[in-house]
């Protein structure tokens, strides 16, 4: 198809875009481009409104605590640095902790990777990893939550 202005072309090309779920189409023949666009609308997904004699939801203790935030618990360690997260030393060698294992402080329990460096993270204090919020090849971010020790 050579690049036209003609209203027909237009329309043939719109219709493309249309039929092919594109949002974008650009065109360069010669010196001359033509760039069509078309904006998607959002979808508005309606929301329930609340049952007026609905009794109040209250947590148990136990689910009240896992919907604390893991970065203000006090036994997180955190992320120094932002990289791909590691649970063992190499892919299929066992991970460094495991879910209820014992650590001591200053025991490697993850690496993770930051420009082709393997850094080593450490327990920031001995106790019983209670929880793993990463996982292997994730990235991650500064000051992140990566595991809970109790």
């Amino acid at each position: 198809m050579s690049l036209s202005f003609e209203p027909d072309a237009l329309r043939a090309l719109a219709e493309l875009l249309h039929s092919t779920g594109l949002s974008e189409l650009e065109l360069e023949e010669g010196g001359r481009k033509l760039r069509l666009a078309r904006v998607i609308a959002p979808v508005s997904v309606p929301v329930a409104a609340p049952t007026p004699h609905a009794a109040p939801v209250t947590l148990a203790p136990a689910e009240a605590a896992s919907k604390v935030d893991p970065a203000k618990h006090p036994g997180a360690v955190k992320s120094p640095m932002v990289g791909v997260a590691y649970l063992s030393s190499e892919p299929g060698a066992p991970p460094y902790v495991t879910v209820g294992q014992s650590v001591a402080a200053g025991q490697t329990v993850l690496l993770i990777e930051a420009m082709k460096t393997f850094n080593q993270i450490k327990a920031t204090k001995s106790g019983t990893v209670t929880q793993i919020l990463v996982q292997a090849g994730a990235p991650v971010e500064y000051d992140e939550a990566l595991l809970i020790i109790e």
